[in-house]
């Protein structure tokens, strides 16, 4: 610095040097001070920083103090001084810059403050004469000297001039504007009384902030001290001296809101700027909490609070204080989302100040703010990063969070460390990919992204630890099931490339462990009943493996391996397309299943159970394998267990009804007895009422399954014995009105002892046309054959006639069709064709011209039975 400082004085007498920029405002700054006197302490200070800065020296404290006073010292050498003229020079430099306080420590500032305060006295002194201009009668605040000796303020001269008075308003000497000169003495001695009297207001205030006897008054000297502020930096100084921060923070706690609000910007104004007041803020216990407090309440003392904090984060203690404060972050993030842009715009500016911290991020993270862990997560060190993505993976995310987090590059950081990390590291990534891929919107996105294969690669490898093939098999299962939704745009996405990768992934399933199991045949349900699942199930299907495989898991001892492989099992034979698994069942898949429905573990698993036997196409070999099996009394136990729960076993009695059809096929009458001993038939009538749709249909076809060997199995009238054992013999039993003679339920079967006639003909008018159907294929039983005359009397008399005839109206045709057929036998029964042709005639006529062909023909022949067509006609 001797060595740069003298350099620095030669520049000052050379016109020759050309000096950079910076040196040149140093000197201006340097020449300014010493011709204008100042004696502004801050003046000081910045200008001894700027000469340090420029000279590249340190601005700490005992740096400085250190190069200043070695400049002084060699000042004092005689042999530097080359002339009377540079010596002065040096001297108006010297004492230029010892009015800085810059080199002393808070303790000196505050010692030389406090001494110079108290040697002023308590009273403030009026001004004397000499300071009041003579025109404007007020304190002057830029003295000027005239010709003739007397001063003036600045202002006011040059517009007494300015206004053709050329004369001085005492004197009336001659004057002119080039003639005046500053009055630099009068100057400093007006901003010394100035500051003297300051310095005892700024002390005369206290007593009444830190007791305060009203609002107004604390209100007044806050609004005053907040004037001093303003005016000149040494006045924020003068006032952290006087200890006003302990007081100003004990004014946020109180209830007035104009006192905090005034109080927040009266910190804020000495904090900027001032280490010291920092410090001294920093050394208030509470202080933080104090301040926080005020972020909570309304948005504009939210707003000065947070631009206080943002000041105070400039020091390191508080900066690490203020993240702590429990609540802040919270507070900070939510201000972030305001609509007052410049709140909104300052809490980023301060949460971006507390991100220098794991914990504060992690904080932030917990409020929903992912900006600064997203940014660590991709660009910070490795353990960071596993800081970052170790809360990822614990935290409970709300869909929202979760869509954001992916919306802001989430994916590829997390994708990224699952395949590239440490061992630990792809654990813990992964299971933060799980928690973010069960919502389905990022999982379609990962799906889009081409990162399935890479994810079911890194599960194939026998390199990759349990733990993370359980993630990776439950972020796939969350990929499926996002498959299933149809509330995302664009064209349906598969998990799989090629068909080939759905048999590589299911033959997985049966060589790694129960949890993975699991996951993958959650995932394989949840694909086939996607909008691509034809494709997958049909690939299922084919594979002789892929059915066996799924058997096995069948009979797996893990309950929750078994229960979601019987669960995909019934789903693979709920479209009828069956053919190929009931080919590669045995006898031992049967009793599996049955095993499964009579174990009480789980509900679930047994609806499923029965489900996969309720879709099976029937067939006399697997009615035979059930029998084996001893199916029958297992499947109706639990329809009986079943029906005392009705309300909460939907889905078991329809898979159970479904099942029980598989011992009612006609052609094997053996079958059918058992079922009837069974004593379920009365159950199935009763669920032609109370059950579901789908109940109601199953229901429906197992008793009309049952009435068609109805009639073989009646038994006939016996003849009454004649003659003298007439009176011994026991009264004649009543025949049964279709089959005429001796039916019960037990034995033939009937569908009119079961009392199953009239809820029959009530579901001909069921809003679900396949129960229509199913209920009028069981009812067309009572006019087979022979039959006929009596079993269409019955239809009569049980208000069958009108839904027959109105189901005649019907969109299937195939419906109109089985009506059509009815309709022709049941009108060769002459009274029933008088009395329902007149019904039928308008919906026939109309089948003749909007009907099918078939529909058309069979329409015409009916009504050329009602003589409204000639019988021959051949148009049709």
């Amino acid at each position: 610095m001797k060595r740069d400082l003298g350099q620095l004085c030669d520049v000052m007498q050379s016109v020759e040097f050309k000096t950079a920029v910076a040196d040149e405002m140093i000197l201006e700054k340097i020449e300014s001070g010493i011709q204008e006197r100042n004696v502004d302490r801050t003046y000081a200070n910045n200008l001894l920083v700027s000469i340090a800065q420029a000279l590249g020296i340190s601005t700490e404290r005992s740096s400085l103090k250190k190069e200043f006073e070695d400049f002084k010292s060699e000042i004092e050498n005689a042999q530097l001084r080359k002339d009377q003229a540079e010596a002065i020079q040096m001297d108006q430099i010297i004492a230029l810059l010892e009015r800085a306080d810059a080199t002393c420590s808070p303790e000196e500032k505050e010692r030389k403050y406090l001494n110079k305060r108290t040697s002023l006295g308590s009273q403030p002194l009026e001004p004397l004469q000499s300071f009041y201009c003579p025109i404007t009668r007020e304190v002057m605040v830029d003295p000027v000297e005239t010709a003739s000796g007397h001063t003036f303020e600045r202002a006011a001269i040059e517009k007494w001039l300015a206004d053709g008075s050329n004369f001085c308003p005492l004197t009336m000497i001659p004057l002119d504007k080039s003639s005046l000169r500053p009055n630099k003495t009068l100057k400093q001695s007006i901003e010394e009384w100035k500051d003297r009297n300051t310095m005892i207001t700024i002390a005369s205030m206290k007593p009444k902030l830190s007791k305060p006897e009203n609002e107004e008054d604390v209100v007044f000297c806050l609004d005053e001290l907040q004037k001093l502020c303003e005016e000149r930096g040494v006045h924020r100084e003068w006032i952290v001296l006087e200890n006003y921060i302990p007081t100003l923070v004990e004014l946020l706690g109180g209830k007035s809101r104009e006192i905090r609000t005034r109080t927040l910007v009266l910190l804020c104004i000495l904090a900027k700027d001032s280490d010291d007041a920092k410090d001294r803020i920093a050394k208030v216990n509470g202080v933080i909490e104090s301040i926080v407090r005020s972020l909570g309440r309304r948005i504009s003392e939210g707003k000065l609070a947070v631009e206080l904090l943002l000041e105070l984060s400039q020091n390191d203690t508080l900066k690490n204080h203020i993240g702590m404060v429990q609540g802040c972050i919270l507070l900070l993030v939510t201000m972030s989302n305001s609509d007052d842009t410049q709140a909104a715009t300052r809490a980023h500016e301060l949460l971006a100040q507390l991100s220098f911290s794991d914990q504060n991020i992690i904080q932030m993270a917990k409020a929903n703010y992912f900006t600064h862990l997203l940014h660590r997560l991709s660009s910070g060190s490795e353990e960071v990063k596993m800081c970052m993505v170790t809360t990822l993976a614990e935290m409970e995310l709300t869909d929202h969070n979760k869509s954001s987090l992916f919306e802001n590059g989430a994916l590829d950081s997390l994708l990224h460390l699952v395949s590239q990390g440490t061992s630990r590291m792809k654990e813990t990534a992964a299971k933060a990919l799980r928690n973010l891929s069960s919502l389905p919107k990022n999982s379609i996105q990962i799906i889009r992204n081409g990162s399935v294969n890479s994810l079911v690669n890194l599960l194939y490898n026998h390199t990759s630890s349990h733990c993370l093939q359980d993630e990776l098999a439950a972020i796939i299962m969350h990929l499926a099931m996002s498959t299933m939704s149809q509330n995302y745009n664009g064209p349906p996405v598969s998990l799989f490339e090629s068909d080939g990768d759905i048999d590589s992934l299911f033959s997985f399933i049966v060589c790694t462990r129960p949890l993975v199991q699991e996951c993958l045949l959650r995932s394989f349900y949840a694909m086939c009943h996607s909008p691509l699942a034809v494709t997958v199930k049909t690939k299922l299907r084919q594979n002789p493996g892929n059915i066996k495989s799924l058997v096995q898991l069948c009979e797996n001892e893990n309950q929750k391996v078994r229960a979601n492989a019987v669960k995909l099992f019934c789903c693979l034979t709920e479209d009828g397309d069956d053919k190929e698994i009931i080919d590669r069942m045995g006898l031992q898949s049967i009793e599996t299943l049955i095993k499964i429905i009579k174990s009480p573990l789980d509900e679930e698993e047994i609806s499923s159970a029965m489900g996969v036997l309720s879709n099976l196409t029937q067939s006399s070999q697997l009615t035979e394998s059930l029998l084996k099996a001893e199916g029958l009394p297992v499947i109706s136990s639990c329809l009986r267990d079943g029906m005392k729960n009705r309300p909460h076993k939907k889905q078991l009695i329809e898979n159970t009804v479904g099942s029980l059809c598989h011992f009612t096929i006609p052609t094997n009458q053996s079958s059918q007895k058992k079922v009837a001993e069974t004593g379920v038939i009365p159950l199935l009538v009763q669920l032609l009422e109370l059950g579901t749709s789908l109940t109601k249909r199953k229901a429906s076809i197992s008793l009309g399954q049952l009435s068609k060997n109805s009639f073989e199995l009646t038994h006939p009238i016996p003849r009454s014995l004649g003659g003298i054992f007439k009176c011994f013999s026991s009264q004649s039993e009543s025949a049964c009105p279709v089959h005429q003679g001796i039916c019960t339920v037990e034995t033939s079967f009937c569908l009119v002892e079961a009392d199953a006639v009239s809820p029959l003909v009530r579901l001909l008018g069921d809003s679900d046309l396949n129960v229509c159907e199913a209920s009028l294929d069981a009812l067309l039983t009572l006019i087979e054959a022979e039959r006929l005359q009596y079993g269409s009397k019955v239809l009569a008399e049980a208000n069958a006639m009108h839904p027959i005839i109105k189901l005649l109206n019907c969109p299937s045709s195939s419906l109109q069709e089985k009506v059509l057929n009815a309709l022709e036998r049941i009108f060769h029964v002459l009274d029933l064709k008088q009395k329902y042709g007149n019904l039928a005639q308008m919906p026939l006529v109309d089948l003749t011209q909007r009907g099918n062909n078939r529909t058309k023909s069979l329409a015409a022949q009916i009504l050329g039975q009602l003589n409204v067509l000639h019988d021959q006609s051949s148009y049709f």
